[in-house]
């Protein structure tokens, strides 16, 4: 397969690149599943060279298909950051298996820790500040250790809709990274519109927490796939953002994109240099190549490879 090639673009489809975009979008980060990835032919083809590629590991996905994917994914030169949701893993036994097996077979030396979207857990593990307590990634040196951010808050956390129980366990998580090798993150769930995304992160700040932070982002798709995911996913108050865009009948048809949102957020970097949004991290729910694709026409390609910081 040939491959792009990956120069800085002068224009996009509409226009001229927004320099504060191009600069936003500068190292982003893309989810991926074993289903979705195997769709792929090859992914240099539509990603630069050292884009972080998440894989996340839904509940029934055999471990064998998700080192799979690493294998593959690092044999194709992207730094690989699989999901380990706590709530599936059975034990700390099965926890060093994974670690093991993800090393040995495609040298992973970083991972997303999350609870996982399970109700009840398969074994001892309830959440990702247990797998962190094993001491087990530290051991196997791992040199990057992200956790799950919420915008727009967790009810599976903060069942009455709070955000007491979240912002402990920030706290716990930012304690944590003062004792570890590993660098850490905040990678977060996805969201349709900047305020309440600058407003959160504001927050996080005075409160003492100074994780940077990775911004989940929708990738272009069908609005109604995509409220049909932001409903799974407990999206909260921006989903008024896709509800009013449905009932714009000029619109209802058209697929959605995330300029809005990354227009305004990128501007917001630009004027506030220290403002805690570092990166952005795609979910691409219309598909891998078509968010590749918006990302590329948006400035998010690299004029050489880069290594994720």
């Amino acid at each position: 397969m040939a491959l792009l090639n990956f120069k800085k673009r002068e224009t996009v489809e509409n226009g001229p690149v927004n320099p504060t975009v191009e600069a936003f979008l500068k190292d982003y980060s893309i989810e991926v599943m074993p289903r979705t990835a195997e769709k792929v032919e090859d992914f240099r083809a539509l990603l630069p060279a050292g884009t972080r590629v998440y894989i996340a590991h839904i509940e029934g996905t055999p471990i064998e298909d998700m080192v799979a994917t690493a294998k593959r994914l690092a044999a194709e030169g992207y730094p690989v950051m699989p999901h380990f949701p706590a709530r599936i893993i059975k034990d700390a036994k099965t926890l060093e298996n994974w670690i093991a097996m993800y090393q040995g077979e495609a040298g992973v030396d970083q991972a997303l820790l999350l609870a996982g979207g399970v109700a009840e857990p398969h074994g001892e593990f309830h959440c990702s500040m247990q797998l962190m307590e094993t001491g087990l990634f530290d051991k196997a040196g791992f040199k990057r250790l992200h956790v799950a951010g919420h915008p727009e808050g967790n009810k599976d956390i903060d069942p009455k809709g709070g955000d007491a129980s979240v912002m402990e366990a920030l706290r716990w998580k930012q304690k944590f990274s003062e004792t570890t090798d590993a660098k850490m993150a905040l990678a977060t769930q996805f969201c349709f519109e900047a305020k309440p995304i600058i407003a959160w992160a504001n927050g996080l700040k005075a409160a003492g927490i100074d994780l940077p932070i990775h911004i989940g982002i929708a990738g272009p798709a069908k609005l109604q796939t995509l409220i049909k995911f932001a409903i799974a996913c407990g999206i909260g108050p921006s989903l008024k953002v896709l509800q009013k865009r449905a009932m714009d009948v000029t619109k209802l048809l058209l697929p959605y994109e995330p300029n809005d949102v990354v227009t305004e957020l990128a501007a917001h970097k630009a004027a506030n240099p220290d403002f805690n949004i570092t990166n952005v991290h795609f979910f691409p729910l219309g598909g891998i190549k078509t968010n590749a694709t918006w990302a590329i026409n948006n400035g998010g390609a690299s004029t050489r490879p880069v290594n994720p910081t």
